[in-house]
């Protein structure tokens, strides 16, 4: 499972012209679930989603995190974080799960996050969206709860 964070002063998800998630200050974190992805990877990406420290403390280091600082947490699923990029100029998407499996992994991340945190807001899986953001810093991160090798 991956996960791009964006500390942002702001971000919203539209569809069809309408707002399906919006936070102030927090994290947008695009969210592609890869094959062989589940429970465990849900964890992972969580804990470190909460717990990365991307936000400055007094000394202006960055020491705390969106857990801290009581900042929003969007979630906008995305499954071309998952392609294939290595070879031509065209993404493969099988590294990607399909999508039934990537909707129960990220709704069980998006379950599992507003049980720990809030606020939580989320894009629409399968989606046509628009998402716009204020990018603070900037600050991106990439991070990966890597799949089971089953």
């Amino acid at each position: 499972m991956i996960g791009l964070l964006q500390r942002v002063t702001a971000a919203k998800v539209t569809v069809n012209g309408v707002s399906v998630g919006e936070i102030a200050a927090g994290l947008l974190v695009l969210v592609g679930v890869e094959r062989g992805d589940g429970e465990a990877q849900v964890e992972r990406l969580l804990e470190r989603l909460l717990g990365y420290r991307v936000f400055a403390d007094a000394e202006g280091k960055m020491n705390r995190s969106v857990r801290d600082c009581g900042g929003g947490l969007l979630l906008v699923p995305q499954f071309t974080l998952a392609a294939d990029t290595r070879k031509g100029m065209r993404p493969s998407f099988t590294p990607a799960a399909p999508p039934d499996q990537g909707k129960r992994w990220f709704d069980r991340l998006v379950e599992q996050a507003r049980s720990r945190h809030q606020p939580v807001a989320t894009g629409q899986f399968g989606a046509d969206m628009q998402v716009s953001l204020v990018n603070d810093g900037p600050v991106t991160f990439w991070l990966r709860a890597a799949p089971d090798q089953g």
